[in-house]
Parts: C-alpha cells; sequence; structure tokens
C-alpha cells in the first residue's frame, strides 16, 4: 500500500445541512482539502486539512502575474458502491502542460493522484447518488512567492478541493457567435487550463448573458472566421450525419470530455471530422437545415445541447433534440460508463485500487 499523507479530521462535518436532493454547480464542499507546498522545487508539508481559507499576503505572486492553473473532474459511485473517477491520468497529464506553459514545477504523479484518492475516500459519503449528480473534484496550483516583480515563482502551493454538484447546465443552450472578442491566441496560452483564460472570457460572456444568450461561439484571434470553443465547453456539429469538430490547436483546449466522444463516435462506426471549421459553414448548414445537432462538451456541461444560434442579430433554431440524437444516445453511454453500468471497452475508468497500482510510485 502506498503511504497515507497526514490527515487533520475536522471536528464537526456539515453534511447533515446540506439537501443533496438540490445541488447548485460548486456552491457547496465537502469537509476536507489536500495541500501540499512547493518550495523550490522541494514538496513538503502535504496533508489533509479542514475545509477552509488559506492565509496569503497581498503581494502573493499569483495576485499580480497570475501564475495559477486548475483542473476539472468527477468522482462517481458504482451500483456497488465502490469509488470510479473517468480518466483521472489524462487531467494529471493536462495539468503537467499547463503547469510548464506557465513556468511552474512539475506536480510528481505520486502527489497529485495519492492525495486526490485520499481526499475522496475520507469524504466518500460526500458523492451524490442523484442521476445527473457526482462529487466535482477541482485540483488548483498557484505561486505564493511574497515579491513583487514579474518573474517565476520559486514557491507554490496545491491544492484539491471537493464539491457535491448537479448539471453545470439545465435545459438546451442558447449560444451568440462572437466576432468582436476572443478567448486565445494561436500562440497564447488557450490550450492551458490557465485562471487568466477564464477571466478574459467573462466579459464577453457578460454582454450576450445581457443579450439573452447563456454562452458564446468563440471564433479565431486572428480573422474571426474560424469557429473554436462554446464558452468554457469544447464545440461539436453533426451535419449530414457526419460529426464536426474544430482541430486542436494551441488556442483550443484539449477537452477530455472531447476526446472521449470523438473516440466513442468512431467506435459505433460513425464519420469524424477534425479539422478547421469556417463560421460560414456554420451559418450555411444552419440555413439550409443541414445542421441537425451542435453541443458543447467538459467535464462540468458534460454534454450540452444546443439549442438556438445567435449571429449578427439573427437567432437560428436547431431541431429539438430527439431521443436518438447522437449528442443524446453519447451523453448516456457516458455516464453509464462512468457509473459503472456498462463495460468499458476504452480503460478509462480507475478505481482507487488502480490509481494506487499505475500511478502511485510515494
Amino acid at each position: 500500500m502506498s503511504k497515507q499523507f497526514p490527515v487533520f479530521k475536522t471536528s464537526h462535518s456539515r453534511i447533515e445541512a446540506i439537501d443533496f436532493s438540490n445541488l447548485p454547480f460548486g456552491k457547496i464542499f465537502s469537509d476536507h482539502m489536500f495541500v501540499a507546498e512547493c518550495h523550490g522545487r522541494k514538496w513538503e508539508n502535504l496533508r489533509i486539512t479542514p475545509y477552509g481559507p488559506l492565509s496569503y499576503t497581498p503581494a502573493a505572486a499569483v495576485f499580480h502575474y497570475g501564475q495559477a492553473i486548475f483542473e476539472g473532474m468527477k468522482a462517481y459511485r458504482s451500483e456497488q458502491g465502490e469509488i470510479l473517477y473517468f480518466r483521472p491520468d489524462e487531467n494529471y497529464n493536462r495539468m503537467i502542460r499547463s503547469a510548464e506553459r506557465l513556468c511552474m514545477p512539475e506536480i510528481p504523479s505520486d502527489i497529485f493522484m495519492m492525495g486526490l484518492h485520499q481526499l475522496v475516500e475520507l469524504d466518500q459519503q460526500w458523492i451524490p447518488s442523484g442521476a445527473n449528480d457526482a462529487l466535482y473534484i477541482r485540483p488548483v496550483f498557484y505561486a505564493v512567492d511574497e515579491i513583487i516583480g514579474v518573474k517565476p515563482s520559486e514557491n507554490y502551493h496545491f491544492v484539491i478541493i471537493t464539491s457535491p454538484t448537479g448539471p453545470y447546465y439545465s435545459g438546451e443552450l442558447k449560444v451568440r457567435i462572437e466576432t468582436t472578442y476572443s478567448r486565445a491566441s494561436r500562440s497564447g496560452t488557450g490550450y492551458a487550463k490557465a485562471a487568466g483564460n477564464y477571466a478574459g472570457a467573462l466579459y464577453p460572456t457578460q454582454l450576450a448573458n445581457k443579450a439573452g444568450y447563456q454562452q458564446v461561439i468563440w471564433t479565431d484571434a486572428a480573422t474571426n472566421t474560424l469557429v473554436e470553443e462554446s464558452g468554457t465547453m469544447n464545440l461539436m456539429f453533426v451535419i449530414n450525419n457526419v460529426l464536426i469538430t474544430p482541430s486542436l490547436s494551441a488556442s483550443k483546449l484539449a477537452g477530455i470530455t472531447r476526446d472521449s466522444i470523438l473516440q466513442i463516435a468512431k467506435h459505433w462506426g460513425m464519420e469524424v471530422e477534425e479539422r478547421n471549421v469556417k463560421l460560414t459553414e456554420v451559418i450555411d448548414a444552419l440555413e439550409s437545415g443541414t445542421m441537425q445537432e451542435a453541443f458543447g462538451t467538459g467535464t462540468a456541461a458534460n454534454v450540452a445541447p444546443i439549442h438556438v444560434i445567435g449571429y449578427q442579430g439573427r437567432d437560428y433554431e436547431l431541431p429539438k433534440q430527439k431521443s436518438d440524437a447522437f449528442g443524446k444516445r453519447v451523453s448516456d453511454y457516458l455516464a453509464d460508463l462512468k457509473n459503472g453500468r456498462v463495460e468499458d471497452p476504452f480503460g478509462w475508468i480507475f478505481t482507487g485500487e488502480r490509481m494506487i497500482k499505475e500511478l502511485i510510485k510515494y
């Protein structure tokens, strides 16, 4: 058995005050958190403590220069009561890529995986049982040097918190194509899960919200002629029975749900195209009626169907999602996979035992 990190349990659990039949996304937090400190690339003071505030000075580097990255993943419970994780190795790999882009040290896999699993095991009673619910897991890594000077920090904190949560979106989405503001450039940090990417997206999203849309469809920063992502999600279309999604680039986040859906579609024998998707092509498909489905994908959103796409003052309405629509079928299949209700032909589901066996070397 791998070494366990020290645990300091809360003296009073808050779980009895939680209404698990009504879980908003990301507003309720479990009893404990995992904390690790990196000083000069030496990892120390690793522990699980009660969830609560952490203290930093106003000079902490993260507040000034934005060295902060995070991940989003979920834990589920099978019908047999076993804790299941969906592709945690890919979350770890993406966090390492993000850290490299922001000049941050690599988080050892044993710290990431063992801290995550030990925390979830401790707070496993917080894993909800609702059909569309899960325990959302948020690892976050940030600079804490007490210095004002533009350079990479030498000291960092890595924290994992968890949150029992329901769906990020309810119902079908109304989105607007954004051609004034951009999410990221091809030479920027778009492929990293950097906190600053999300801060820059808030204002244009707020403008879309005021106009009656829940989210935006981002276009490329250079020409605004290629569609890229939808809000905080990767973007997919079904046009003439072909699943089409923008190919990955340095301006797009390599979504784990995105990759999973593409593999499932190919496994089912569906034609799949990963390529540049022109804005004119999307509008033509909407006008001609050849676009059968559009949806966003992500850990938080799962598969979020899009019902209306707005562009230049006109709203294009997509067909109402049917029970045999690809988006509906793949969403249901992913839910069954994640909850252990069907066989996993892809090797994506990890138990705690598998994580420790394959990924922990602590």
